[in-house]
């Protein structure tokens, strides 16, 4: 049983609730109905309250619980939430997102290949104009930062600050 496998089911909301930034970027979102890939979703901290605003979203996590724990509330409430128990190193997404949420999992990958391979998917899955909202420890940050420095022709710098990288995928001519 992994760390947060026993977390979770000792207490329903153990990483507490959304970042401010998180909150902030879909307070002012103006697409409505979008769809959602939360990679690492946990119990659904960001799935959860991203859905009650209106939106679509698909969690990921490795917990089984955790996805248990989200689909629960999420059916509670009637939201548009659905999960996968998946590992996101080998997970393959499916489909098109307007926005990927990638919340404080880079970290606890043990490689930097793992780190690559999970940015490379989420840029793969993220439409045209869409976003990715990345939070982490500062650890890995310059590593975030230089892959989308790295396709800079392809991602334009919306928020860089301390454990925060948010980035749109510009638009296809």
């Amino acid at each position: 049983m992994t760390d947060y496998e026993k977390q979770y089911k000792e207490s329903p909301y153990v990483c507490g609730p959304p970042f401010a930034d998180f909150v902030e970027f879909f307070e002012n979102y103006e697409k409505s109905r979008a769809n959602v890939l939360d990679l690492g979703c946990g119990q659904g901290r960001d799935a959860l309250f991203i859905a009650r605003m209106g939106h679509r979203v698909f969690g990921v996590d490795i917990s089984k619980t955790g996805i248990s724990q989200m689909l629960d509330e999420a059916n509670k409430e009637n939201i548009d939430v659905h999960g996968e128990v998946a590992d996101i190193v080998t997970y393959e997404p499916s489909g098109e997102y307007d926005v990927v949420i990638i919340d404080r999992v880079l970290h606890m990958l043990e490689e930097d290949n793992d780190r690559q391979n999970v940015l490379d998917k989420a840029s793969d899955v993220t439409k045209s104009g869409g976003f990715i909202l990345i939070a982490d420890t500062p650890k890995h940050q310059d590593q975030i930062r230089l892959f989308f420095e790295s396709h800079s022709a392809s991602w334009a710098k919306v928020k860089d600050k301390k454990s925060k990288i948010f980035v749109k995928k510009l638009e296809s001519k």
